[in-house]
């Protein structure tokens, strides 16, 4: 029979991957392995750690039929299971185990309430003043309007498209605004074509269909642009001083109110940028950045991945002070940011899934030993 220290070595080289054939059968064959963990781990948050880590390495195991076609997965499925009843059940005992000196609602007045991250929430506001929660409403077509349908194709996307053979280009058309709350996030398609995704406290008004000889929208917030290619028809964002016109081109605005500056970053095409009279134009890989009371726009060769991270789900920091950081948390975990008088600010780098419970964001920037957060309800504290 294995020992304590023998079991614990054994295991920790099992979850690596690491054990060989030999080791696996020792595993396998062993009764006290409940016993041992229990002694090994009394804190149940280490017990409960191992049992998500080790479920989430058995759920990973079984991608497809063909991963049970080896002999040696067989193996680890069959132990991982194993493993997972067994520390089920020392999980078990140990809540037996916990003196009863403290009841469940005294629990719940401590206990700080999980912050979830954001996700698909918008409101579509019609021509006539008419409101329309999109999220949880179903799939399927909302209405038909000038020749254009007006569709929720899925959870996070509503799409205008032309109803064939009905033309648009006579027609007088009415203008619809989508509102993004803290806390949210969308995608729309517009009836030419043109995709845009919308990010937390952010709106965009548009017209159902695009009858003149331009094509123009307002924004306010932040959303990324691909546009659809029409010659004929140059397209416009209008942000607050700032002018943006393309033909067919990809690019992010970042263009809050509650910051000093607009940012308009070109991946792919061309973007004039025009401000009080001033044009510029964005080549591939730049940055036009309009600072708020400002007449000049100037320019600069940035990460494009960086702009564009909130789209595919991550919060990216470069070299970024602390204050603007939190107004990202802020926005995406729809969460109140408190900073202490005369706080010593601090830049922070790194990149971090935009899907992590906020407490795990926070602690990432805890790391660096330069900030501390405490949270209370919705309210993130900040502390030096």
């Amino acid at each position: 029979m294995m020992n304590k220290e023998e079991f614990v070595t054994l295991y920790e080289k099992f979850l690596e991957g690491n054990c060989t054939a030999e080791e696996i059968e020792r595993l396998q064959s062993h009764h006290d392995e409940e016993i041992l963990l229990a002694e090994e781990l009394p804190d149940p948050d280490d017990t409960k750690r191992l049992y998500l880590v080790l479920k989430e390495k058995l759920r990973n195991s079984i991608p497809d039929q063909a991963a049970y076609a080896g002999k040696r997965n067989l193996q680890w499925l069959k132990i991982a299971a194993i493993f997972l009843v067994i520390i089920s059940a020392a999980m078990y005992i140990m809540f037996l185990q916990k003196p009863a000196a403290i009841k469940p609602a005294d629990v719940a007045k401590t206990k700080t309430s999980k912050i979830i991250p954001g996700g698909n929430k918008a409101y579509l506001t019609t021509a006539g003043g008419n409101v329309i929660t999109l999220d949880g409403l179903k799939n399927g077509l909302l209405a038909a309007q000038n020749g254009i349908n007006i569709n929720k194709v899925k959870d996070g996307l509503l799409q205008y498209s032309k109803i064939n053979n009905i033309s648009t280009s006579n027609a007088v058309s009415d203008y619809h605004t989508i509102t993004i709350p803290r806390g949210g996030q969308y995608q729309l398609v517009l009836s030419d074509g043109t995709k845009v995704w919308l990010n937390s406290a952010s709106t965009l008004r548009y017209p159902v269909s695009f009858t003149k000889n331009e094509r123009t929208v307002q924004l306010t917030g932040e959303a990324y642009f691909e546009v659809a290619k029409d010659r004929t028809k140059p397209f416009r964002v209008n942000v607050n001083d700032l002018d943006v016109k393309v033909l067919g081109t990809h690019f992010n605005i970042m263009a809050y109110k509650d910051e000093n500056v607009i940012k308009t970053t070109l991946l792919e095409g061309s973007v004039q940028l025009t401000a009080h009279h001033k044009k510029v134009m964005l080549k591939p890989g730049e940055q036009g950045r309009l600072g708020y009371g400002s007449e000049t726009i100037d320019v600069t060769a940035v990460d494009t991945e960086e702009a564009v991270a909130w789209k595919e789900g991550y919060f990216v920091f470069d070299n970024e002070d602390i204050h603007t950081i939190m107004k990202r948390i802020s926005r995406w975990y729809d969460v109140e940011v408190v900073f202490p008088p005369n706080f010593k600010r601090a830049n922070f780098g790194g990149t971090v899934s935009r899907f992590k419970d906020v407490a795990q964001v926070l602690k990432s920037l805890e790391l660096t030993g330069s900030v501390h957060f405490e949270i209370k309800e919705r309210r993130i504290i900040v502390k030096p």
